[in-house]
């Protein structure tokens, strides 16, 4: 085992210098330029915000005589430039330590290797160049014909035979097989299947397609002979329904899992018999599968699942698949959708037959927001009739928001004026309701709204399961805090409420899928979750406020955004369904029939709302060639800018060349299960000996991390998560923390009380174990350690290290690089962020910096930045400016010259960092980068454990980083904005 490392107040090795780098101590407030001694930034002439020079806020003095209008405004321009070119943070070496860090230099460079880093010959060479190689003749598509793999084997193929014609079709299953749906269409989708390369099968939830349909085709397969060239896979978008769907298929066939039926998903199998079998597994299994057999020849029928939810790797398996089909005539394609979208598909496979399943449903009542209203009497309030509310300055209309209001509410009222003269023509309505639906509030959540719905329909309804839709978290907790604190919404008698969300603990997901003794009604508060990934069968009411959280991604702004937005009409269609499984059922629309006229038919593919950085490496890695042609096959391709902006990012953290062909360093990030920034995180860690801490952060930021959110104690859970980050300043260190208390929990026997005490979730926890594994393996299969334990001292020799596990972290996360400053309200300091960007980001309150309010550095990296009312960063790690000399994008020494002739030297990462810096110092800092960059590039063409000997090149560099990152001082404090 390796020894514990814990990072914040209980250990490690971060220590506080008293000299070194920091923003000078000359002027008011200190932020000079050095000019007495060039290495401590003391003493001298003192620039900066109210320095001596007059330059910055405190500055003195107007413009020059004689400047009018528009040049004096360049004039305040320039100053406000110079002032913060002065103000940078001053990086300097210790006092004294100049001369010693030149003969280390002096002396890495003469152990310098002079012979380039590639040999031929290599194993991991060989493949890299193979695909180059593959990438660069991938525009002339080979349409040569690929047999299956799977050649007929007679005595297997009569055993089989024999055993499926000895099953009895009269069994409790068969008997319940024959009711679904899609039973009785079994003969004309097997004919369909039969005479076409692909076939399109529409049918909405509890038609019987997803279980049925494999079923067909494997028994057609036996009771004809043809089991051992018949291997059938299912793909499915999510973990848990391949393993519930696998398992109920083998229950079907009176099987236990691994005989003709099994499961594949990331680090779990129950694989069936190689050939007369069906296999459920998620759509990367099938990706992975493409890296070794690229044209699927192990594969008879390939059946895509749930293909209407337009995830990113499905749309991405059926370009290939098209790609395919021409070579493998024998290989049949069966594309499986729960909407009406078949038509899409159809056309997209050349017009390929399309089949559609009757659902299964009971009918359902709809009502729609003016309905709601009229029936429980409730008004929504006006935004601008409250009391509270200060009136807008006038001003406001004027600004870029005030603007924009103005706009949406004018079409608002465009949309909205003739719709209700249509109901007032109609007599039904009362003026109450009209008005309310005149509002743009209308249009909102409305919490209330939802808690007064819920109290009509336990007052004057029939017995049900009432499911509530809201968009997130926080609807979920405010909707439940309604209805169980004092007050006028709180609802009393035989009631169960239950919070649906992927944050909550599941101790009581037992008692949402059962139904509630007689006489007690269940309430479900649920996300999009309850739309297809599970179904509660007592469901009779469902309230669908119509909005759902969804992720986008505005390539112009290169921002992710997440906000409530209107849900498809085939949402709408899959939540009104959920009322009618058992027995007809109530839909209570929170928006108006108009609104419901106007929803898109079908959700936005992912491939059109998130970055591509993942799937360009994946695009490389199978040889397809240069991303813009590929991706342009694709059923509804992505922006040009989308591309561009993830070849960029590919090629600023050196992924992808020039050329647009995977570097080494891409190369190894594409065989790894994960976001490429993180998979230089990990590949780092191997070679500087932190491997067990940042495979911890590495899982967590791939996956998920473990903290759950239970409702009524968020407060506490904030307090927990502050506490295990022992004041690191840092949500990754965090998580590291919280996997290594776990597993010496779990050592002694308490890891129950631990996940209890932190609000963590075991099975998460395991998960992220269970990655952490796989991620050594492969460390290890190429080399990088001796070992794939993680857990084992020879991976984990600077593991203690907090100040290296943060640079190692940032080297991974960078470029997202966020500077920071403290503002002022009233007496509270609070940490406010700036981007390359983004001028304005706060941190997310869950962070544990979002109450920070003593920092030593004024850097940030983080992983996750959304835009919602607010752009915020929802993870974030408290870094040093040497973290980002060594691993941020390659240094540039500069001169500057001020408008008095002043000269200013500076060392720049990017152009939105850089730090004033005396020329010797940047010439040392250059120079050892200079070596780091060269012993990483040997490092990743030929991969091998790290040799820490002092005495050889690659000894000498790692020992010269460490020591630079872990006597960094801590010298400049975060200054207040506002002083």
């Amino acid at each position: 085992m390796a020894e514990n490392y814990y990072y914040g107040s209980r250990g490690g090795s971060y220590h506080q210098p008293e000299s070194g780098w920091g923003r000078g101590t000359g002027g008011a407030r200190g932020y000079s330029q050095a000019r007495g001694d060039p290495d401590t930034g003391r003493g001298g002439r003192g620039r900066g915000r109210g320095g001596g020079r007059g330059r910055g806020r405190g500055g003195g003095g107007g413009p020059p005589a004689g400047l009018r209008g528009r040049d004096i405004g360049l004039y305040y321009a320039q100053r406000q430039k110079e002032s913060q070119r002065e103000s940078r943070s001053v990086l300097a070496l210790p006092s004294g330590e100049q001369g010693a860090w030149q003969d280390v230099l002096r002396r890495v460079s003469a152990l310098a290797p002079t012979r380039p880093a590639m040999e031929g010959g290599h194993q991991f060479v060989d493949a890299w160049h193979q695909n180059i190689a593959a990438n660069r003749r991938a525009d002339r598509i080979s349409t040569q014909p690929v047999n299956s793999g799977l050649t007929p084997q007679p005595e297997l193929d009569e055993s089989l035979q024999r055993q499926e014609n000895e099953r009895d079709p009269f069994s409790v299953m068969g008997l319940f097989r024959e009711k679904l749906p899609a039973f009785a269409m079994r003969d004309e989708l097997l004919l369909l299947i039969r005479r076409h390369p692909v076939v399109v099968i529409s049918g909405e939830t509890g038609c019987g397609k997803t279980t049925q349909v494999p079923q067909f085709l494997l028994e057609d397969a036996l009771l004809n002979g043809r089991a051992s060239t018949t291997r059938i896979v299912c793909t499915q978008p999510r973990r848990i329904s391949a393993i519930s769907i696998a398992e109920r298929v083998a229950q079907e066939r009176h099987e236990r899992l691994g005989q003709s039926v099994g499961y594949q998903i990331r680090l779990e199998s129950r694989l069936p018999r190689e050939r007369g079998s069906i296999l459920y597994c998620t759509t990367g299994v099938v990706l992975q599968w493409l890296r070794s057999d690229p044209n699927l020849t192990g594969v008879s029928h390939i059946v895509l699942d749930e293909i209407h939810e337009r995830d990113l790797q499905s749309d991405f398996l059926i370009t290939v698949l098209k790609d395919i089909l021409p070579r493998r005539a024998d290989l049949k394609v069966i594309l499986m959708s729960a909407t009406l979208n078949a038509e899409l598909f159809s056309r997209y496979f050349r017009n390929c037959p399309m089949l559609n399943i009757p659902g299964f449903t009971f009918p359902v009542t709809e009502y729609y927001l003016e309905d709601v209203l009229e029936m429980t009497g409730f008004r929504i309030p006006s935004q601008s009739r409250k009391a509270s509310d200060k009136p807008e300055p006038v001003w406001h209309k004027h600004t870029k928001r005030g603007k924009e209001t103005a706009r949406a509410s004018d079409a608002f009222q465009d949309y909205v004026t003739p719709y209700i003269r249509h109901l007032e023509s109609q007599g039904h309505y009362s003026r109450s309701t009209l008005d309310s639906l005149r509002l743009p509030e209308s249009e909102e959540i409305n919490h209330e709204l939802i808690a007064t719905l819920i109290h009509h329909i336990h007052a004057h309804e029939k017995s049900g399961a009432v499911l509530v839709f809201v968009p997130g978290w926080d609807d979920i907790s405010k909707v439940n805090r309604l209805l169980t604190d004092d007050g006028p919404y709180r609802l009393r008698g035989r009631v169960k409420i239950f919070p649906l969300h992927s944050l909550m603990p599941t101790i009581n997901q037992k008692e949402i899928f059962s139904r509630p003794p007689e006489g007690v009604r269940k309430i479900v508060i649920a996300t999009n979750i309850a739309e297809t990934s599970i179904t509660i069968d007592d469901v009779v009411f469902v309230v669908d406020c119509g909005k759902i959280k969804m992720t986008n991604y505005d390539p112009k702004s290169n921002l992710a955004t997440l906000k409530p937005e209107w849900v498809a009409e085939a949402n709408a269609r899959q939540r009104r369904g959920r009322a009618g499984r058992v027995q007809p059922g109530i839909c209570y629309h929170l928006f108006t029939k108009s609104r419901a006229m106007t929803l898109d038919k079908f959700v936005q593919p992912e491939m059109l709302r998130t970055k591509l950085e993942e799937l360009v490496l994946q695009i490389k890695s199978l040889g397809f060639g240069k991303v813009a042609p590929f991706l342009s096959k694709v059923m509804e391709p992505p922006e040009d800018l989308t591309i561009e902006r993830a070849l960029t990012m590919l090629r600023t953290i050196n992924a992808l060349d020039e050329e647009e062909q995977l570097t080494a360093l891409g190369f190894h990030l594409s065989k790894l299960p994960m976001d490429p920034q993180t998979g230089k995180m990990v590949l780092l860690a191997a070679i500087f000996g932190c491997v067990d801490p940042i495979l911890s952060v590495a899982a967590s930021l791939t996956f998920k991390d473990a903290f759950m959110i239970p409702l009524g104690k968020e407060k506490l859970a904030d307090e927990k998560r502050r506490q295990l980050s022992r004041g690191t300043k840092s949500d990754h260190l965090l998580l590291a923390n919280a996997i290594q208390e776990w597993e010496k929990a779990r050592s002694n026997g308490s890891n129950r009380d631990f996940c209890w005490e932190f609000f963590l979730s075991e099975s998460v926890l395991r998960m992220l174990v269970n990655m952490k594994q796989q991620f050594a393996d492969y460390l290890c299969e190429q080399k990088f350690l001796p070992s794939s334990n993680y857990k084992a001292k020879s991976c984990n020799r600077n593991s203690s290290n907090e100040a290296l596990v943060r640079a190692i972290v940032c080297a991974g996360l960078y470029p997202n690089v966020a500077s920071l400053k403290m503002k002022r309200r009233g007496p509270v300091r609070i940490p406010s962020l700036m981007t390359v960007t983004e001028r304005r980001v706060s941190i997310h309150p869950k962070s544990v910096n979002a109450s920070e309010s003593d920092f030593k550095h004024p850097w940030m990296v983080y992983h996750v930045m959304m835009k919602g009312n607010s752009v915020l960063v929802h993870d974030c790690t408290e870094i040093s400016p040497m973290s980002l000399i060594f691993f941020g994008e390659s240094l540039k020494l500069k001169n500057e010259f001020l408008s008095d002739g002043t000269a200013l030297e500076s060392i720049q990462v990017d152009p939105f960092v850089t730090f004033n810096c005396s020329r010797e110092t940047a010439d040392l800092f250059k120079s050892l980068r200079a070596h780091w960059d060269k012993l990483l590039e040997m490092k990743i063409i030929k991969p091998d454990q790290t040799d820490w000997d002092t005495n050889r090149f690659e000894g000498a560099v790692i020992d010269s980083i460490i020591r630079l990152l872990s006597s960094s001082p801590i010298g400049d404090s975060v200054y207040d904005d506002d002083e």
